[in-house]
């Protein structure tokens, strides 16, 4: 694709992205576990010639004062990479993208489970890099507590580091499988990393061989300052989330003047907003099918997803018809608490009318219109420099999903904006970005052949 069209993510949430999805007819209810589901609903986005699946994830039910039947609807699903390595079987073209935490995981074991997903799918590999935001997390790690976010973001930098590392310990056309001379790999062609920092001591080298793109695409979705600064310098996609044209085009600036400082151009990153789209063929039937939506939800269950938006605070307190109380900062997911005060305020809304802007979106762009007036603003943000694409985000799955490639898809093809046909076989190939520039391992004899 040309830096002149759109990229396209299809994010999957297993019972579609509103919180009372799951309860629609146009949901498939039991996808979270269910991996024929997740295959119907790859094949259609790899069809439809999206960029990539994205998928979220989590290491704890993170609403956890949910009603059990609410709770187990929204939480039970894959781990994602796993999952992927599913789906790279069943798929040829589409990239897989899988969030995997820096706070309870090790970068060995990242590297080595990414590198292998890339191998198995032909380079189709990406990792979304995010730091856990909620103590539900912590407790299933020995911990009460999440780290600081200062903290989280040390451990994450110097994590990507070591990541990024291991991949770079093997050499292109390093295994050779020569079975005359009894070689099956340059003793040259990989080494150690000897990594040595304040959170991680890793020798290396990784116990798998160079991958297809030569290294998974790496994906970030923070959007705080150190949030930005790691993904300038790492990342080859941003998953972000911004209310208006106004903000979007002043977040897409400042990341990509970031870049310079770390010797990177802009079009190695591409800034992919989260967008819900609710589409009808008129506005009335648009409407119409976000009002059924809205209808499901339960007030216990939008008031949960809203103390969790706003960083896990109690709001059982609070009168619901009321204005959103002024909190404390959140050590959670800092960007996305200021992001609903922003949101509260800017529109006046109450806690109940906060709940149920957010109940599809949760803090993303959500249109609900024609496929013209959804391809109108997309190409908006794009020509405004606020976007280099967008991942979708299903209302239900795979209903909306559907609806998005039956009917918004040929008019962004009529506009010239999103491709026809897959140009080339990785993810790197269709996002056309560059990997950040990696130091060579440590030189010493390789460990064994």
């Amino acid at each position: 694709m040309t830096q002149d069209t759109l990229r396209l993510g299809a994010f999957f949430y297993a019972t579609g992205h509103h919180v009372a999805g799951w309860r629609h007819p146009s949901s498939e209810a039991d996808g979270g576990l269910n991996l024929e589901r997740y295959i119907g609903w790859a094949r259609r986005a790899e069809d439809a010639k999206f960029d990539l699946v994205f998928l979220e994830d989590g290491t704890g039910i993170r609403d956890g004062n949910l009603r059990s039947s609410e709770r187990t609807a929204r939480s039970a699903h894959f781990e994602p990479v796993t999952l992927l390595s599913a789906l790279a079987a069943v798929t040829s073209r589409i990239g897989l993208v899988a969030t995997t935490s820096t706070s309870f995981n090790e970068p060995y074991n990242v590297a080595r489970r990414f590198a292998s997903l890339d191998h198995l799918s032909g380079g189709r590999a990406g990792w979304n890099l995010v730091t856990s935001t909620t103590d539900a997390e912590a407790a299933n790690f020995g911990t009460d507590q999440i780290a600081r976010h200062t903290d989280r973001y040390e451990r994450a930098e110097e994590f990507v580091d070591v990541v990024l590392g291991l991949w770079n310990t093997w050499d292109d056309g390093a295994v050779i499988i020569d079975r005359a001379s009894g070689q099956f790999s340059k003793p040259d062609g990989f080494r150690p990393l000897n990594h040595r920092g304040k959170h991680f001591q890793v020798r290396g080298p990784l116990n798998i061989s160079r991958t297809p793109q030569g290294q998974p695409v790496l994906v970030q979705a923070g959007s705080s300052g150190p949030g930005k600064d790691l993904a300038a310098r790492t990342a080859e996609i941003v998953f972000t989330a911004n209310q208006t044209l106004d903000e979007a085009v002043a977040f897409y600036g400042d990341l990509k003047e970031r870049m310079a400082r770390f010797g990177r151009s802009r079009d190695d990153l591409k800034v992919m907003p989260g967008l819900f789209p609710v589409v009808g063929r008129t506005e009335s039937e648009a409407r119409a099918k976000f009002d059924a939506l809205q209808d499901l939800i339960d007030p216990v269950v939008g008031l949960a997803l809203l103390e969790r938006m706003v960083g896990g605070f109690d709001l059982s307190g609070y009168d619901p018809d009321g204005p959103v109380p002024e909190l404390p900062e959140a050590e959670g997911a800092k960007s996305r608490q200021q992001l609903m005060f922003d949101l509260a305020r800017r529109e006046g809304l109450t806690l109940r009318q906060l709940y149920l802007r957010i109940a599809g979106a949760r803090g993303h762009s959500q249109i609900v219109g024609t496929p013209a007036q959804i391809a109108d603003e997309m190409e908006e943000r794009f020509r405004a420099n606020g976007a280099d694409g967008f991942n979708i985000m299903p209302a239900t799955l795979p209903g909306g999903l559907d609806d998005f490639i039956e009917l918004v898809m040929p008019e962004l093809r009529r506009r010239g904006l999103f491709r026809s046909e897959y140009e080339g076989r990785t993810l790197r190939d269709h996002l056309g970005s560059r990997p950040p520039a990696q130091p060579a391992a440590t030189p010493e004899s390789p460990s064994g052949a």
